[in-house]
């Protein structure tokens, strides 16, 4: 067995977020995701077949529904979005990188 640290191995200057899937199995898929000031493009939506559970590790980010309230997510929040929920990352800092954890599951 091997051993790896998720704060490792996280470049610097990224164009768009990094995901890096960490665990997949039938019905989970757990990702490593990286943000420098990144964002979803304005107008697109994630409007995923699962449900994500995700939380902030290290940073801060701004989430934005399309039907509810934006959410500000600082280092240790975390958030369940349930399917189809309709989401974007509206902001994240610049001034640092926004490391999250998001597990992905079926019902």
């Amino acid at each position: 067995m091997k051993t790896s640290n998720i704060f490792e191995n996280i470049p610097k200057n990224l164009n768009n977020e990094l995901f890096e899937n960490l665990l997949t199995k039938d019905n989970l898929k757990i990702q490593k995701i990286v943000s420098y000031g990144n964002t979803t493009p304005e107008y697109e939506w994630y409007d995923q077949e699962d449900n994500e559970w995700v939380i902030v590790l290290e940073g801060e980010a701004v989430l934005s529904f399309e039907e509810r309230e934006d959410i500000r997510l600082k280092k240790g929040d975390f958030i369940n979005i349930p399917a189809h929920t309709k989401h974007r990352v509206s902001w994240t800092t610049k001034s640092e990188e926004t490391i999250w954890l998001a597990i992905h599951y079926d019902d």
